[in-house]
């Protein structure tokens, strides 16, 4: 698992090459249709990976992905979900990127001890 927080306006495929390339080994990559790039899939299939993304309506050749497996992708949403139940989280009181991840940190651990 990888984890970088960027400001608010960049855009989520700016980073994902950079993510993926902390990733040591997967076998599957799920990700909604704003990761739809020709590119970021020819680098998650390098990776020895299969790319899970559904293409987008603008595509002239409709994309074919696995529908059983990117029905997972719930799981990440309900994280994101239940993270910004906390009030700081979902607001981002916090300007530098240090202190977002420890608020991270601490709200993972209050969210989800059992």
């Amino acid at each position: 698992m990888a984890l970088h927080v960027t400001a608010g306006n960049v855009s989520d495929i700016t980073m994902a090459e950079t993510l993926l390339a902390e990733v040591d080994d997967c076998r599957y990559v799920l990700a909604d249709k704003g990761y739809d790039s020709g590119k970021l899939r020819a680098k998650i299939k390098e990776k020895g990976a299969k790319p899970v993304i559904p293409g987008r309506k603008s595509r002239k050749k409709p994309i074919r992905f696995d529908k059983v497996r990117y029905k997972f992708r719930w799981m990440v949403e309900a994280v994101f979900c239940r993270l910004k139940d906390f009030r700081r989280v979902a607001t981002r009181y916090d300007k530098l990127a240090r202190n977002v991840l420890s608020t991270l940190a601490i709200t993972t651990i209050v969210a989800y001890w059992t």
